[in-house]
């Protein structure tokens, strides 16, 4: 990557974001936050520089500074890659670890972050702006719409799909061919081996509606 890159959002998920940048020799202009509390600290010599929607800011992205949406909730996500798709014309660039895995059949959109010893592997599809964390394993052939979450250490089996916006807690497993709904939650540890509907939350082992 030519640019530097401008990360949005200051919190834990940003400074993976940061560290991940700067493992791979990427330089952070710096980063914004809406938390006012934030402004002015430091995280090694990179600040918080100002708001997410800071003019002054934003009308560097593009031909002199890239994107990336650093922000765990999904619904925040999505309102600040609409106004960069909007007003700068442009889609935050993905963000993957030197340590990851990921095939090169796999195929990734634009936007997601690939987390510290993550695994996509082959002719596996990952959409756009989603959060794969550390040690998870996206298996063959697995298709993973927009906005997905997917947690630390969680297992997606081979043919599974989950679709826009669903949250997969960390440690769950999805077995083969299972089918996961829009904005579905999968609690943390849970073993999912049946189709789980759009918008509803399941947990335990095997997964059950709460």
């Amino acid at each position: 990557m030519e640019n530097p890159v401008l990360i949005f959002g200051a919190g834990s998920l940003g400074l993976t974001a940061l560290d991940l940048f700067q493992r791979n020799n990427v330089v952070v202009y710096g980063l914004l936050d809406d938390n006012k509390e934030l402004h002015g600290r430091e995280f090694g010599d990179i600040s918080v520089l100002g708001d997410t929607d800071d003019d002054g800011f934003l009308k560097l992205i593009g031909q002199k500074c890239e994107a990336f949406v650093a922000i765990g909730d999904g619904r925040v996500r999505k309102r600040l890659v609409k106004m960069l798709n909007e007003r700068r014309k442009i889609q935050p660039v993905n963000a993957i670890h030197d340590t990851a895995i990921v095939s090169v059949t796999a195929s990734i959109g634009h936007g997601n972050l690939i987390a510290a010893r993550a695994v996509v592997n082959p002719f596996a599809e990952i959409g756009q702006h989603c959060l794969v964390q550390s040690g998870a394993v996206i298996e063959s052939q697995a298709k993973l719409g927009d906005y997905v979450h997917i947690g630390t250490g969680a297992l997606i089996n081979s043919g599974v799909t989950i679709e826009e916006g669903a949250f997969i807690g960390a440690g769950a497993t999805i077995v083969a061919g299972v089918s996961i709904g829009k904005n579905a939650r999968i609690g943390a540890g849970s073993v999912v081996v049946e189709n789980i509907e759009a918008g509803i939350t399941v947990f335990g082992n095997p997964a059950r509606k709460l």
